[in-house]
């Protein structure tokens, strides 16, 4: 709510900053005479208009002396201010969630149809643990039992004139997930072969990989009725028959690792084989 005033009473009001802050007001001004001032003597009623206009200034300035000492030791941060604090940090809040969610995107690799084995988390370990040449190139689905049906044969048939590393992911009847990275694709062939880019992997339920021990180089070998995958002891680190139906998983020299599946004998609910290739 607004005050007003006559021109006689803001003209005293001036006069009463001048006097209570002369070095302020009067800066770059001559000293005016007290005369001018207060003309008590011609003007009697103006008097009293100042002393009312000082008695309440002085009233509002006693009041604020207690003010003004706390001002001197609080730090003033206007609504502009807060608010820009306040968008600030949520800026920075929201950029560090947005390259977080970024970071996990660029780590994901890019599939060329939708698997019904592997979801974010599988993908983002497995592209982790390949190796560098593969990095950056789409996943290309080469076979899968709901499409292709259950048959070795089809797989081997499906990989005919493939020059690239390829993985292969199972899926049990106790929903376990598991697999191996493979150097080259699946073939028959009278003798082992592959490289030791070759892995074997598992959920379960946490991830873990089996990577080439240097024992052996048993690293792959198939004929048209069953895959195999590591060796050397006495049992295969992964095994399949014809119909990719039944598995076994067990411990071998070739990758040091434990039994894929939690059950050394396992049936299998689906299979899924992606090509990585330029």
């Amino acid at each position: 709510m607004g005050v007003a005033y006559s021109v006689g009473e803001v003209n005293h009001l001036y006069v009463f900053f001048v006097e209570w802050s002369p070095d302020i007001y009067t800066k770059g001004k001559k000293q005016r005479c007290k005369s001018c001032y207060f003309n008590r003597e011609k003007d009697p009623s103006s008097c009293l208009v100042a002393d009312r206009v000082m008695t309440a200034i002085n009233k509002v300035f006693s009041k604020s002396v207690g003010i003004i000492k706390a001002l001197k030791t609080w730090k003033i941060i206007t609504v502009q201010d807060s608010g820009r604090r306040s968008s600030l940090c949520s800026s920075v809040e929201s950029e560090a969630e947005v390259h977080e969610h970024q970071e996990v995107e660029d780590a994901l690799p890019v599939l060329s149809d939708q698997s019904q084995l592997m979801h974010d988390h599988h993908l983002q370990k497995l592209a982790a643990h390949m190796p560098a040449r593969t990095q950056g190139y789409p996943w290309n689905l080469v076979y899968s039992t709901s499409i292709h049906g259950s048959s070795l044969k089809t797989l081997y048939r499906n990989m005919a004139g493939l020059d690239s590393p390829v993985l292969l992911v199972i899926k049990d009847m106790h929903k376990q997930v598991f697999g191996a990275f493979s150097s080259d694709p699946f073939r028959v062939s009278k003798y082992c072969y592959g490289t030791g880019e070759t892995f074997l992997f598992s959920f379960n339920p946490d991830f873990q990989s089996y990577t080439w021990s240097g024992e052996n180089s048993y690293f792959m070998s198939g004929n048209w009725e069953s895959l195999h995958i590591g060796g050397g002891g006495g049992g295969f680190a992964l095994w399949l028959d014809a119909d990719l139906y039944h598995g076994a998983s067990f411990s071998c020299p070739t990758f040091h690792n434990a039994p894929l599946s939690t059950h050394e004998d396992f049936i299998v609910q689906d299979v899924e084989v992606w090509t990585v290739q330029n």
